[in-house]
């Protein structure tokens, strides 16, 4: 016999049911502004040379660390390649948050995010030589690791962006809606003054 209480459980869950396609969405929008968005715009900040397409020193040392000491810290012994994917990354830490928080291309973004937080997280492995506590490890008693706490925990609210959409209040929705809302382009023949439908119709030359 179903209890007061157990009443109560299954219309929560229920509601529940309901409300998280909507919810989740925007609340993993709202944690990615409040906690990362800042974050990502402050480092890109630190990209920005003197020119709108000259990357400062420090961003070269932040993405290729290896191949700038390798140069004596000379970014123009680097070449093209370098140059195109530090304006890209500075672009990305730039766009790709703007994008998330207007909901505006929001699955495509998070999904750029993601690989973009991948390739900081080898970069930093890789290149700066992060290990050890900062690398951190799964399943122990620590959560304050850099790569494997840290970033992994960053992906979260982007995975559920990238399977579940912006939600309702984004430009995404906004944008659905004002296609589904539009009338279809349907033009109509007007009728012939003896009611037909206005079409043409073939002669009948063995009409008598």
């Amino acid at each position: 016999m179903m209890t007061t209480a157990d009443a109560a459980a299954q219309a929560l869950g229920r509601w529940l049911d309901r409300m998280a396609p909507a919810l989740l969405p925007v609340l993993a929008r709202l944690v990615f502004a409040a906690v990362l968005a800042g974050y990502f715009w402050a480092s890109a900040l630190t990209k920005l040379g003197p020119g709108l397409l000259m990357p400062s020193t420090g961003a070269y040392a932040q993405i290729f660390p290896r191949a700038f000491e390798a140069v004596g810290y000379d970014a123009s012994q680097l070449g093209l390649w370098p140059r195109l994917v530090v304006l890209a990354g500075t672009g990305a830490e730039f766009l790709l948050p703007l994008l998330i928080i207007a909901g505006l291309l929001a699955r495509l973004a998070a999904l750029g995010m993601i690989g973009f937080i991948l390739v900081q997280s080898l970069t930093d492995v890789i290149g700066h030589g992060v290990a050890g506590a900062d690398l951190g490890a799964w399943f122990d008693r620590f959560a304050d690791a850099l790569i494997l706490d840290q970033r992994v925990l960053w992906t979260l609210p982007l995975v559920v962006i990238v399977m579940m959409g912006a939600g309702p209040v984004s430009v995404d929705r906004w944008l659905r809606n004002l296609r589904r809302n539009q009338p279809t382009d349907q033009k109509t023949r007007p009728a012939d003054s003896n009611g037909g439908d206005g079409a043409v119709k073939p002669l009948d030359f063995n009409r008598k």
